[in-house]
């Protein structure tokens, strides 16, 4: 019969005792357990008790001042131990129903019911935790106090050490300081896994977390259902309204139909409004990315600033995809943008979205993006690539290499008829469009060295990282503001380096010392390019005629390619037929290499600096546009600011404090002091007659109303319906059908069979264990 001692079973004796035996006893021995120092009951989490006046193990006739001080004391005892505890037993008075006694019991007391077991289930039965345990201890009312009426050692099952059981449920809690790090992380995307390793590290280890991974998942869970029980568009809408009160500049309009759920929805503080305003003469326009639980689509408005980084003008979530969404965006867009419409906006070949632009947008050019464009010839022309292996580098010359429109006509005519793709109906329909895609047609339409939608690409990556397609819109909605505040950091950080170094020149050349005082440090960069390879070219007059001399610009050493640039109206003017100055507002090298011919490096005339590439870029006011730079400092009667300049002090204290034992305990009891004296103070505000916001901004009530784009509506809006939008992929990203293709399957060089190798080979396992056999001895 095996040991019960090897098991973890202590025979210790049953007892239990009623008040008469107690009072015969004469036992008054009383446990002050301190419950605040001993066990955080709220989170959940225990702690070994602080006061050595307790006994280490409970007995009968132990007093306690109240039932949290009993329970906060076992629980203690069993984390000791290497077991969980749980209430099992209450028993209430008749009349008043106050609590007369409790019985706490190990966890794996009792059994499973049978109902439970006969249960039908679609996911296997788990496993049993309740084996019939009989350790418990029970306390009763006696007076004031608390007393041990009941108490059992022996346990049927293995214990635990001291270190493993924080992983049992009953000594496992989320903390309040764990809590509002596991929230913030959760805001920025971060997943539950490195959660649970940056609690790893502020604990000082796994075992001292206090809660695993699951415990996060269910509090966060939580946190999930009571947005949903409070409404998700519900929560997008006060937020904007709150948005809106603290930051009179910040618009948003947002659709409801008729049974009150949320649609389309649109946004944008004043810092992008602002933005657009200094920089909105190119946008991008991107509906290819899903950020939400409703699949609604991110449409990001965005653009180029000063400093060549990526900014942003606003941005939507649609219900869907149609040109009537799209028309009622560029609508609001631009009422928000005091009804500018840029000069070039770039989007995806979608007609619903060309259909929109026409409509809202006449008078600006519509460019389509190449990169998606020529990711689609391989799929429309697979027969040809596959057939004529030089045809992707003549097609390549034919869209990026030829600089005029007579040059690119003639090389798509040629391969037309070369490739026999006359006839191709879908070649046919891109050709008609050429002048929205083809670079010789667009050469000399503004767009700020932008040919793609790349810069709405960029955000969209950068929310890669922190949304996901189970995010709620009202936690979106703090994405963008981290994505944008992160934006306007880092301008600031390119503004604070212009001005506070020196660029290196390369040449002493007078016209580059100068563009490096007018330029932002990026533009100063192109334009010294430029600059200097203008040294690696050379020109020659090719014609005159009246006030004009045209001359042709090759690299030094070449015949070819021959760039043209023509001087006009006493030289002042010059233009070149690469566009680069027309195409980005910065010169080209090969006016560049002219200017040098004629001896006018000298100084940088006026008319060639584009205002929007340079320091000054964001010197105009616009008083139709309420200043953001106030709003977003905090001042030091802001609680955010008070409790961050708090922090970097307790964290200098605490390091202090950690460094001996002495420290810590005078650490302790200092902290202890100040708590008490905390909770005894009162604070008096006088908000009265008087609207502040949080961030310790006054705003009017007219400010907030006029600086709506539509009218609030009281009524209560509704989650729209989680259903996926047509044609979309269940991944976050809408893919291009070349990246979806499916890829060749392995061929069996032994049975010439696909979808297997060599090295796993049916026919090849189906004669080893012959060869096996045959070796053994008989």
């Amino acid at each position: 019969m095996a040991d019960s001692s090897a098991l973890g079973v202590s025979e210790e004796p049953l007892y239990n005792l009623d008040s008469d035996e107690l009072e015969a006893e004469s036992v008054d021995i009383q446990c002050d357990v301190n419950v605040e120092d001993g066990v955080n009951v709220e989170d959940g989490v225990n702690v070994m008790p602080s006061s050595s006046s307790c006994p280490l193990e409970p007995y009968v006739g132990m007093l306690f001042d109240d039932v949290e001080d009993a329970q906060a004391y076992y629980k203690a005892y069993a984390r000791r131990k290497g077991f969980a505890i749980r209430t099992n037993h209450t028993r209430l008075s008749k009349d008043d129903k106050k609590l007369l006694a409790v019985d706490y019991v190990c966890t794996r007391e009792g059994f499973r019911r049978i109902n439970r077991k006969e249960k039908e289930r679609i996911m296997p039965e788990p496993d049993e935790t309740k084996i019939g345990c009989k350790a418990l201890m029970g306390i009763k009312k006696d007076g004031e106090h608390w007393i041990v009426n009941k108490f059992v050692v022996g346990h049927n099952h293995i214990l635990l050490t001291p270190r493993s059981t924080s992983f049992l449920r009953g000594h496992r809690g989320v903390t309040k300081v764990q809590k509002k790090l596991i929230m913030t992380l959760n805001e920025f995307g971060v997943p539950t896994r490195k959660i649970m390793s940056v609690l790893s590290k502020e604990s000082g280890g796994d075992f001292n977390v206090g809660c695993i991974g699951k415990d996060v998942e269910n509090f966060l869970g939580t946190k999930r259902r009571k947005v949903f029980e409070e409404g998700d568009a519900q929560r997008l809408y006060s937020y904007f309204r709150d948005r809106q009160f603290k930051e009179p500049g910040f618009v948003y309009s947002m659709q409801v139909d008729k049974d009150g759920c949320m649609g389309s929805c649109f946004w944008a503080d004043a810092r992008s409004r602002s933005a657009y305003q200094y920089f909105g003469d190119v946008v991008t326009f991107d509906a290819t990315y899903l950020t939400n639980i409703y699949k609604m689509p991110f449409v990001p408005f965005s653009g180029v600033n000063h400093h060549h980084q990526t900014i942003m003008f606003g941005c939507a979530l649609l219900v869907n995809e149609t040109a009537e969404s799209y028309t009622w965006l560029l609508r609001t867009w631009q009422e928000a943008m005091l009804g500018r419409a840029p000069s070039t906006i770039i989007t995806d070949d979608d007609k619903a979205m060309a259909k929109a632009i026409a409509e809202v947008l006449p008078n600006t050019t519509h460019r389509l993006c190449l990169w998606h464009i020529l990711q689609k010839f391989p799929e429309h022309l697979a027969h040809v690539y596959n057939k004529f292996p030089d045809f992707q580098s003549r097609f390549r010359h034919c869209i990026h290499e030829t600089i005029t429109i007579a040059e690119f006509e003639e090389e798509w005519a040629s391969i037309l008829m070369k490739y026999d793709l006359g006839e191709n109906t879908w070649l046919q329909n891109l050709y008609i469009r050429r002048e929205k895609w083809v670079p010789a047609y667009l050469r000399s339409t503004f767009c700020a060295g932008m040919s793609t939608t790349q810069r709405s690409e960029s955000m969209n990556k950068f929310f890669k990282d922190y949304v996901r397609s189970s995010t709620m819109v009202s936690d979106f909605v703090h994405q963008y503001e981290a994505a944008i505040d992160a934006r306007y950091f880092k301008e600031k950080e390119k503004d604070v380096r212009t001005k506070s170094t020196r660029a290196i020149l390369k040449t002493p050349l007078k016209i580059e010392e100068e563009a490096a005082l007018i330029y932002t440090r990026k533009s100063f960069m192109i334009f010294q390019d430029e600059l200097f390879d203008s040294l690696l070219y050379i020109s020659r007059k090719l014609s005159t005629e009246s006030e004009s001399k045209t001359y042709g610009v090759t690299p030094y050493g070449k015949e070819t390619p021959v760039y043209h640039v023509t001087l006009e109206s006493g030289e002042g003017v010059a233009t070149c037929t690469c566009h680069k100055w027309e195409f980005m507002g910065i010169l080209c090298k090969h006016i560049l290499c002219v200017f040098g011919k004629k001896g006018k490096l000298d100084r940088l005339a006026q008319h060639y600096v584009l205002e929007r590439w340079t320091t000054n870029a964001k010197s105009r006011p616009i008083p139709d546009i309420p200043s953001p730079t106030g709003l977003l400092q905090l001042g030091l009667d802001d609680p955010t600011m008070r409790k961050s300049k708090s922090m970097i002090q307790l964290y200098d204290i605490v390091e202090l404090g950690s460094q001996s034992e002495e420290k810590h305990s005078f650490l302790t009891r200092a902290l202890e002091k100040i708590h008490k004296e905390l909770l005894a103070m009162e604070d008096h505000v006088d908000t009265e007659g008087t609207h502040y916001s949080n961030r310790g901004v006054f705003c009017s009530i007219d400010q907030v109303l006029t600086s709506q784009v539509v009218s609030n509506f009281s009524q209560t809006v509704q989650d729209p319906p989680r259903v996926p939008t047509k044609g979309r992929p269940k991944s976050l990203r809408s893919k291009n059908p070349k990246e979806t293709q499916t890829t060749k399957k392995r061929r069996c060089s032994i049975c010439k069979a696909e979808g297997h190798a060599k090295n796993n080979c049916p026919s090849v396992r189906d004669v080893r264990p012959t060869s096996v056999n045959l070796s053994q001895p008989m």
